[in-house]
């Protein structure tokens, strides 16, 4: 490896340290209906988000809540000693990303046969506080 690719690599490294994530992988949902939920969500406040997500109908929203609550989890585990609630945690980044498709044939009429494809998605969600973002603006 290279000179500049390694000191790349190092300083990516460091970054992702201070970021606090959660990634969802092979999700049995098309990304499509999980980007709803997701919309919903990005850019507000924790709690507020927490509450959105538990009283979806939608079954993408169960598992974002669940997501969601990991990346708080990372983000405490990061940042021991803080109170999530003096933090004032929000939803920074939640992307969606489409995975591996199931490929499955259904019959159709006159011996014809029509391709189903299964759809998967991959949902990372980056929990940052707005205190933190505040005080590098200042610096």
């Amino acid at each position: 490896m290279g000179a500049r690719k390694r000191n790349k690599a190092n300083q990516k490294k460091e970054e992702r340290k201070s970021i606090s994530l959660a990634v969802l992988r092979n999700c049995p949902t098309s990304p499509r209906k999980m980007r709803l939920v997701a919309d919903l969500v990005r850019g507000t406040e924790v709690n507020k988000a927490l509450n959105i997500l538990h009283y979806s109908p939608k079954e993408a929203a169960e598992r974002l809540e669940k997501l969601l609550l990991s990346a708080i989890a990372n983000w405490q585990q990061k940042n021991e000693g803080v109170r999530i609630e003096e933090s004032d945690l929000y939803v920074k980044e939640i992307f969606v990303d489409s995975a591996r498709q199931l490929k499955r044939l259904r019959p159709a009429p006159q011996g014809r046969a029509h391709r189903i494809r299964k759809r998967s998605n991959h949902v990372t969600v980056v929990v940052d506080s707005r205190s933190s973002e505040n005080n590098e603006n200042k610096e």
